[in-house]
């Protein structure tokens, strides 16, 4: 069974739109689901969004956020110091590196750790000339006479 989608069609109709093409290829992918550790992604604004990770036990220190273009990383590591002999360990202190894609012109706006809960805020910010603009219809300026026939000469 095939499972990949053929998108050449679309190429046809469309101009700049590969990139998107690109991530639905990417997104059909089998991936090995890991859902540590989890998260939540909300809506706060009309161009605004936070995503929230419950990251419990990890530091300032042990996280780090990078922002490449159209990716946000987000991973942790913690060192293997273990000062004692666990009888039950349920809270889990492995390393992780969660990736989320962005759209274009989403920019990290800060990021603050709190309880445990480390909170990525971004902002989509288009630039000025990415935003709609009415475009201006220009007439002629010279107007010319209606041109009319003179029946009288031509009927004598």
């Amino acid at each position: 069974m095939r499972t990949n989608l053929d998108f050449t069609p679309l190429f046809r109709s469309s101009i700049g739109f590969d990139r998107i093409f690109n991530m639905l290829e990417n997104a059909s992918r089998v991936t090995a689901i890991d859902n540590w550790p989890p998260y939540d992604i909300a809506k706060t604004g009309e161009d605004a969004y936070r995503i929230t990770m419950a990251v419990a036990g990890f530091s300032q220190d042990q996280l780090t956020i990078t922002h490449q273009p159209n990716l946000l990383v987000v991973s942790g590591s913690q060192s293997g110091d273990d000062d004692g002999q666990y009888l039950y360990r349920g809270i889990a202190g492995r390393d992780f590196e969660r990736r989320f894609e962005l759209a274009d012109h989403v920019k990290v706006v800060g990021a603050s750790l709190d309880n445990g809960l480390l909170n990525i805020d971004l902002k989509r910010e288009l630039p000025e000339e990415m935003k709609p603009r009415r475009i201006a219809i220009a007439g002629s300026t010279a107007k010319a006479a209606p041109r009319q026939i003179d029946a009288a000469k031509n009927a004598a």
